[in-house]
């Protein structure tokens, strides 16, 4: 009896192993390139595989290289991903579209994403979906995380986190206490994927 209750748990160690390793197996490393540095990110497609795809594919697309960080507090987190109205640079046939008062009132042009929220926490070096009131309106902008927000976990869905390259997010230029809105922002310079 006590050599199958042993055998049992080794089965359940193994198979909670293995799929732990197939998970992060899977998972997108993207590379997000600042004027300070190159910052590596994890994206958790397990966990948030729809917010993944959009996001892997807007930045494989080239649609974040040039849009800026328009809303960024000191202490909270650094907000970017407006492909409509934050894209400081021409992109092809795409003029630049930068418009200060409208950074971060637009998106894609693909539908709002529904709310994938799950359990991880938000640290420092998370990246969650930004959206307005309605949980089922992230589009295309995100956040990173400067600390621990635990009033947003599972209020906001996390899709990624930094694994290297988090000192160079920290030296993103801050914006006006309060709204945390920015002039002359930093921009994302490319941001894509690299594996998976």
């Amino acid at each position: 009896m006590f050599i199958k209750k042993i055998f049992l748990f080794i089965s359940i160690l193994t198979i909670f192993f293995s799929s732990t390793i197939n998970a992060q197996e899977k998972r997108t490393i993207m590379l997000m390139k600042l004027k300070y540095g190159d910052v590596k990110i994890e994206l958790f497609d397990d966990l948030a595989p729809n917010h993944v795809k959009r996001i892997k594919s807007l930045a494989d697309q080239g649609k974040y290289d040039g849009v800026a960080f328009h809303r960024v507090i000191d202490g909270f987190m650094a907000q970017t991903g407006d492909v409509q109205f934050g894209n400081t640079k021409d992109q092809g046939e795409v003029k630049a579209n930068y418009n200060e008062q409208r950074a971060g009132t637009g998106g894609s042009k693909f539908p709002n994403l529904k709310a994938e929220f799950n359990n991880l926490p938000h640290v420092r070096g998370t990246l969650s979906m930004a959206r307005a009131q309605d949980p089922d309106s992230a589009n295309s902008q995100f956040f990173i995380c400067f600390d621990s927000q635990p009033s947003l976990d599972r209020q906001y869905t996390v899709f990624g986190r930094v694994i290297s390259g988090m000192e160079f997010v920290d030296k993103i230029k801050k914006g006006v206490p309060g709204s945390g809105a920015v002039s002359n922002p930093d921009i994302i310079i490319s941001f894509k994927s690299i594996k998976n």
